[in-house]
């Protein structure tokens, strides 16, 4: 009987109806062509809409470049995908186009108003394997050509964006109000800003974006690229809570990171894996969450050419908030490597390393920390003069475990709000007759406590095999300590370039040159003498300026250069017989 009741269900099953449900659609089916030329936005959105009416689905885009003077919306539950299936470059198919599923931008040209490109206009909406490239864009136009978002999507949930590149975008994405997005796999260089996420109070997930000159020729000084890399920004984000960021990074924009307050507050979450190369901001917090923005493994550079560049710069607009950061970097061309500026926020820093500051040379902190509460612990520092500067409106600061070139160094100017415990000691043991006779390696680590406005160390083999050296700049200085009321002579090995040849070249001491530089290039050691008036005497090397890259045609070296520095040697009237002491390392030096 129970068999019977078995058969008759089956045998009704098989006579019931059967619906017909079309999962995918192909806009080239809708009638798309494809050519570069005629118009397919009606194509396109024809194919979405019969998707979304049929209750969802996914309308593909085979390759070709399909010209899209119009907008498109993604209905809900509708994904519109191309062939890519990991982030597409603008590599080339066989006939020099672009290869792949290619849309073609034109709409709103001239605004930053209007309509997006595509807008993710359901829940669940998605957009995913293709390149959207903006025809009309040009590396010559400065400023750039304002658009409205490539890719938006505002009070829709679910949605995502995957395996796609923005070619020429103004602004890439921009998400309000939009919880539990998808963004992953995006390349592009917007000009204006790449991803811009706000309102968001479930958590969204941001993963493997680069925002890189992709479809551009860069250089730091072009107008285009100078433009983005003082204006632009890589990535914003306003109110999101428990925001998720893993494995981004940008390059050659104004600020990487941006955190801002906005009409619905500010943002808190993770940010593993991040990276900011030549921003003239790598992170910029305006304001975060009181829950606290959480760094980790971070990479942090600064403007390629810049002189005022910093890593990450807390505002003084930062109300309460904490941000932590842990096992990061900072290094290239900054002015500082944190500035924590706000009087309510907390920052904590840990195992991080800290190199390439202070690149004017005048002797700038790493970390200056002019207000608010901070922890520094067991985080490592290269070379320089200060390696932590705590402001005198600092209500606390424990600084402990860190360790430095030449010794952990510290300007306190908060008194006892400040606690140093267990920091790595200078090697550097000051007494009379030290003083009397020492010699400064430049370009070896423990010299950035004697000199400000130089350039980088340097490897120079051709003054021995640990030969090192730094080239000068205009009005590099050597700080001399010395003991007050005597006489005092100095040598300075060094190697001048003919470019560099001029009569006024020479060592100064204020306005009184003491040695004067040879007048052929090449090896020379000059020996000039001084009547030491207090602890520090300040000596200044003038050299004319030149440029690599202005007279060897092969060089793209654009600094300005003087003479390439060995070592000084300072040595107290009377005392030639007395042990050379290393000012570097702390040691006496074999004679």
């Amino acid at each position: 009987m129970a068999m019977n009741r078995w058969m008759v269900a089956l045998v009704a099953l098989l006579l019931m109806p059967v619906l017909s449900v079309q999962a995918e659609w192909n806009v080239r089916d809708a009638g798309a062509l494809g050519d570069g030329v005629t118009d397919d936005t009606a194509a396109f959105q024809k194919a979405l809409d019969l998707a979304g009416a049929d209750g969802g689905g996914v309308v593909n885009v085979p390759a070709g470049a399909y010209c899209i003077r119009g907008t498109l919306k993604i209905p809900g539950a509708v994904t519109l995908q191309g062939i890519f299936r990991t982030p597409p470059l603008n590599f080339s198919g066989p006939n020099g186009k672009l290869a792949g599923s290619v849309l073609e931008a034109y709409a709103g040209r001239g605004s930053r108003e209007g309509e997006p490109f595509i807008r993710l206009a359901g829940h669940a909406a998605t957009l995913a394997g293709l390149i959207i490239r903006y025809p009309e864009w040009k590396q010559t136009d400065v400023p750039p050509v304002p658009y409205p978002p490539t890719v938006a999507g505002e009070h829709v949930e679910d949605v995502a964006v995957l395996d796609c590149l923005l070619l020429n975008s103004y602004e890439g994405l921009y998400f309000k109000g939009s919880a539990r997005m998808i963004i992953r796999n995006i390349f592009g260089y917007p000009s204006y800003r790449g991803l811009f996420i706000d309102n968001c109070f479930d958590i969204s997930r941001v993963e493997n974006c680069h925002f890189w000159p992709f479809g551009v020729l860069y250089k730091p000084d072009d107008p285009y690229c100078k433009w983005v890399n003082v204006n632009g920004v890589a990535f914003e984000f306003g109110r999101t809570d428990w925001q998720y960021v893993t494995h981004t990074f940008c390059f050659g924009y104004g600020i990487g990171y941006k955190f801002s307050k906005t009409e619905r507050g500010s943002a808190n979450g993770s940010f593993v894996g991040i990276g900011a190369d030549s921003c003239r901001r790598a992170v910029y917090v305006e304001e975060a969450q009181t829950a606290g923005l959480l760094i980790t493994n971070g990479e942090f550079v600064g403007r390629w050419g810049s002189t005022d560049s910093v890593g990450i710069e807390i505002a003084e607009t930062c109300g309460p908030a904490k941000i932590n950061l842990s096992n990061s970097s900072f290094w290239g061309p900054l002015e500082m490597a944190i500035w924590s500026r706000s009087s309510e926020a907390q920052l904590s820093v840990s195992n991080t390393n800290f190199c390439n500051w202070d690149i004017n040379g005048e002797g700038v902190p790493a970390v200056r920390l002019d207000a608010g509460k901070a922890i520094l612990q067991g985080n490592t520092f290269d070379d320089g003069r200060t390696h932590v500067l705590v402001g005198e409106k600092v209500t606390s600061a424990i600084l402990m475990g860190n360790q430095g070139g030449g010794g952990f160094r510290c300007e306190n100017r908060a008194g006892d709000r400040t606690q140093l415990i267990g920091n790595e000691q200078s090697l550097i043991k000051w007494t009379d007759e030290r003083k009397g006779h020492y010699k400064i390696d430049v370009g070896s680590t423990g010299d950035g406590l004697y000199l400000t406005g130089w350039h980088g160390k340097e490897t120079a083999p051709e003054w021995g095999e640990k030969g090192t050296r730094r080239w000068s700049r205009p009005g590099s200085r050597f700080l001399l300590p010395v003991n007050p009321g005597k006489n005092y002579q100095v040598s300075l090995t060094l190697r001048l370039p003919e470019h560099a040849i001029a009569p006024e070249n020479g060592l100064y001491r204020g306005e009184k040159r003491i040695a004067t530089f040879p007048d052929k290039p090449g090896d020379a050691t000059v020996v000039g003498s001084f009547h030491a008036e207090e602890e520090i005497t300040t000596l200044t090397l003038r050299v004319k300026p030149w440029r690599p890259s202005e007279v060897l045609p092969s060089s793209g070296d654009a600094r300005s250069l003087g003479a390439a520095v060995r070592s000084l040697i300072v040595q107290e009237e009377g005392r030639a017989d007395q042990p050379l002491f290393n000012a570097n390392t702390g040691e006496q030096v074999a004679q």
